[in-house]
Parts: structure tokens; sequence; C-alpha cells
């Protein structure tokens, strides 16, 4: 039997509570996760609407909205929890990749939290927060393949335990959630684009023949800027000839083919990788026609499919706890050195 953790309402327990940060891009969110699968509280304060007016997340605005939010966000959470920071094991927070300025608000705040209250503090990669996310909903077994898809973000990731990450396959260019972005913005959709244009997809047919980046034979890596352009010249040129092209029949025909390369290579690599186990991570996982043709794959597959709700897959706290409980059981900690790092990879721990 292990040590007896004595809390400050005089309960007995072994359980493991973790404080979570999060503040990599638009959203200052804080939550506390017991066991690093049961949400007592996760606080999220968005930005969509400050930033919204200029197309796409200002970093100084971004950076300025967090220390406005970090305190309030932070008392929210453990006031939820019902907690005091007596019961808090430890302090997980994003330490990249993301913003440098947003990571900064939040990994000094955790730092202050650490320091203060004497409590070890572990760096968490951003990435990882996501695709934990799924332990959330279902604890995980291995070995398993990872399809991450956000706005900054598009990987395959291989998995044969915990904390340990292999990236098979990645983005040579625009990540899938930057593609969608862009093209709505071209389409006059507002930001951000990606539920538009899920939206608008489900209105319309893809009858309109667009690329599909395929790469080399052996690769698992993306591509989409082709696509992207291809979008914009069709639009472009519908104009120039005085034609015009239904938006939710472009919409469709881009989301058809940015689904079929995901969902294609995403089931070559499970195969090769020999896997029964798929999770779908990230922001874009939230888009419909996402994850149903990747569900209709996997059970045609015979392959278990994990998809968060999407509370979890757009930025929150209580995914970068989970994340940070695995580290802590394992004995990381990070030193009071600690710091924001914006183009943080993706490695074991």
């Amino acid at each position: 039997m292990g040590d007896v953790r004595v809390t400050n309402n005089g309960k007995n327990t072994q359980d493991t509570i973790i404080l979570g940060v999060e503040t990599s891009c638009d959203e200052t969110a804080v939550a506390v996760v017991k066991n690093g699968r049961d949400i007592l509280s996760n606080t999220v304060s968005s930005q969509i609407e400050s930033h919204k007016r200029f197309g796409g997340v200002v970093p100084e605005i971004a950076s300025r909205h967090h220390v406005e939010q970090i305190t309030y966000i932070l008392e929210e959470a453990m006031a939820e929890a019902e907690v005091s920071f007596d019961d808090i094991d430890a302090i997980a927070v994003t330490e990249g990749p993301g913003l440098v300025g947003a990571l900064l608000i939040g990994v000094n705040a955790a730092k202050a939290i650490a320091f203060s209250q004497n409590k070890p503090l572990i760096g968490v990669h951003h990435i990882a927060g996501h695709i934990y996310a799924n332990h959330i909903v279902e604890e995980l077994t291995f070995p398993l393949l990872t399809l991450v898809v956000s706005g900054g973000h598009t990987e395959l990731v291989y998995m044969k335990e915990h904390g340990s990450f292999e990236v098979i396959g990645e983005t040579r260019d625009d990540a899938v959630g930057e593609a969608y972005d862009k093209v709505a913005r071209t389409l006059g959709l507002p930001y951000p684009g990606g539920p538009h244009i899920d939206r608008l997809a489900h209105e319309g047919e893809a009858s309109i023949t667009l690329p599909r980046a395929w790469l080399e034979p052996d690769s698992f890596d993306f591509s989409f800027s082709g696509l992207k352009s291809a979008v914009i010249n069709t639009l472009h040129n519908a104009k120039q000839r005085g034609e015009t092209l239904p938006v939710e029949n472009l919409a469709a025909s881009f989301q058809e083919s940015v689904i079929e390369v995901l969902v294609t290579k995403t089931m070559k690599a499970a195969k090769e990788k020999n896997v029964d186990r798929v999770l779908l991570a990230g922001g874009v996982a939230a888009n419909k026609g996402l994850r149903k043709e990747l569900s209709d794959a996997c059970e045609a597959e015979g392959l278990k499919l994990t998809i968060p709700p999407m509370s979890l897959c757009t930025d929150n706290a209580a995914m970068i706890a989970a994340a940070g409980t695995i580290l802590y059981e394992k004995g990381y900690r990070s030193g009071d050195r600690l710091n924001g790092q914006p183009g943080l990879e993706l490695s074991s721990q």
C-alpha cells in the first residue's frame, strides 16, 4: 500500500490531483483533474470575439487577454473543483508550442503557483495534451495511432506506451486548420473558418474537382497548400468568367478532398504499424465530416476509434492536466527554469 496523503479537509486519499494551465494561443484555461481522467473543473475564457474582426489571432492581443484573465480563471476553476492548493499534487502547464507571448503568461503563472505553494511543476507539450484528451474519455491502450489535426498541426503519432511519441507523418506546409481558415477567408466566411466550412459542406455537393496531395507512395506526410491554392484559383477564375460558384459546393468539394487524404493515410499507417486503436485529436477533431468518415473507416477495418467530445477538442486545460498526470506519475519534473518554447517538438518523456 502506498503513502496515504491527508488533505486539508481531513479525508484520506491516494488520488492524484493536478492543476492544469493552458495559454498557448487564444484561450485562457485552467482545470483540475483527478487521476488523469476525472474532471473536477475545466474553465475556459475564449478570445474569439476579440480576434474575429482581424480574421485571425493577433499575438499581442492574445497575450494581453491572458494577463487580464488568468487570475480570474484560476480562482473560478479552483472554486468549481472545490479544492484548495493543499489538495493539489502538482501544477501542469503548456510550455509549447504556441505563441511565445501567450505561453509565457501561463508558464509564469504556473511557476508562481508552484513556487508559492511548494508544488512540483510539470511542463507539457500542447499536442501531448490534445492526445491525452482521449484518455479522459477512455483509458488508453497500446500500441495506438493518433491523427492530430489542429490550426497549426497535422500529424500522425504512433505510441507504444504512455509518454512515448513517434511522429510518423506531418504536414510539409499548411496544417489542415490553417487551410480551412484561409479557404474560409477567401469564401468570405468569418473567423474561425473551420466550423463554417463544415456546416456549408453538409448543405452542398462535392461537385467541383479539386486535387489530393498524396506525396510519395510510402509517405505519411501531408500537404494542403496546393489544395488551398486550387480552391482560391477556382473561385477567382469563375469570377473572371462572370460565373458564380455555389459556396456550399466549393466548401463540400474542399472538405471531401481534405478528409479523403486524412482518413486514407491514417488507415494506411494503422495497418503498417499494426495497431487496433486509433485516436482523433486537436481542434479540427470537432469537424463533423471528419468524425463520421474516420468512424466509418475504422469500423470497416475493425479498429477501435476514440474521439473527444467537442469541449475537449479545442484548447483546454483538462487535457494538459491529463497529460501532466502521466508525467507526474512517471517521475518527470520541470525545473524552475521552465520557459515558453514556441517551437517545441513532440518527443518522448
